[in-house]
């Protein structure tokens, strides 16, 4: 079962009901679903200069196999001796094979520096945008793989309230339709794609989230809230799942109620699941 607060004052949808330290970055659980653990600027460099030396080396040996006489002094003419026949052999093998495997693997660190580069483009999710008005009593894991490998969880939140489901809206742009059950998006590469409602299937995340937290508490429940952030005005929320604005993620989160059984030592323990779980 997923809860959502209630809010009292029109003027204020999600009144603070605690304070708490603030801080400039909350902590934040990286997700190994991205390149190479999230690669620092250093790492993508590297990744590249390498990637480039052995691309033009393999360019410089198939030159050298192709347009010269390179080859032709390893040639066997007249008697040979097993000797000369052995590096004949090795050196065709090498001249043959180098510039394609050199060639392949500069390839492929060009290319996992270019993901890399992606992945630091990548928008940050609502909760990492607004960490400076955050509690430090939080922390964010961003897309969490559920156990069973059913769904990637967006964004989730685990504070003194227990945890919290924050997933988003697609692009306005990317909406072919909206329907009560379920939408059609565009994906990158053109192709339509039928998806179920984004409160709907954020609600059945948290419903997955407690079940799985649940195996592992028996003789403790985690409150599991679930929220979807958007600016679609068609949009609104449901008993099972709050519905907020993008400046609204803070105070909404501050709004939640504190879980008293939910201790340090719990929470602990649900942030070492999480952090196995990535």
């Amino acid at each position: 079962m997923t809860h959502t607060p209630v809010a009292t004052d029109p003027k204020v949808p999600f009144p603070r009901a605690r304070r708490g330290p603030k801080i400039d970055a909350m902590q934040v659980i990286a997700s190994e679903q991205q390149p190479a653990g999230f690669a620092g600027r250093a790492d993508i460099v590297r990744a590249l200069v390498v990637g480039s030396i052995l691309i033009l080396g393999a360019s410089v040996l198939a030159y050298l196999v192709f347009a010269t006489e390179f080859l032709g002094r390893f040639m066997p003419s007249g008697r040979t001796s097993t000797g000369q026949l052995m590096t004949g052999a090795l050196a065709w093998t090498f001249a043959l094979t180098a510039p394609a495997g050199f060639g392949l693997v500069g390839l492929a660190r060009v290319g996992s520096a270019v993901d890399r580069m992606a992945v630091r483009r990548r928008r940050p999710t609502p909760v990492v945008r607004v960490a400076h008005a955050i509690a430090d009593d939080h922390a964010v894991a961003t897309r969490v793989r559920l156990p069973d490998g059913s769904r990637i969880v967006p964004e989730l939140v685990i504070g003194p309230f227990g945890t919290a489901v924050i997933e988003e809206l697609p692009p306005a742009a990317a909406v072919v339709s909206r329907g009560p059950r379920s939408w059609e998006v565009r994906l990158a590469d053109g192709q339509v794609r039928m998806i179920d409602h984004p409160l709907e299937r954020a609600a059945r995340d948290a419903e997955r989230i407690r079940t799985w937290f649940a195996d592992d508490e028996s003789d403790h429940v985690v409150k599991v809230y679930t929220a979807v952030v958007g600016t679609d005005p068609s949009v609104t929320r449901t008993p099972q799942c709050a519905y907020i604005t993008p400046d609204q993620v803070g105070p909404w989160l501050a709004s939640l109620p504190p879980q008293r059984s939910f201790d340090t030592d719990r929470r602990n323990r649900i942030i070492r699941m999480v952090r196995a779980a990535l």
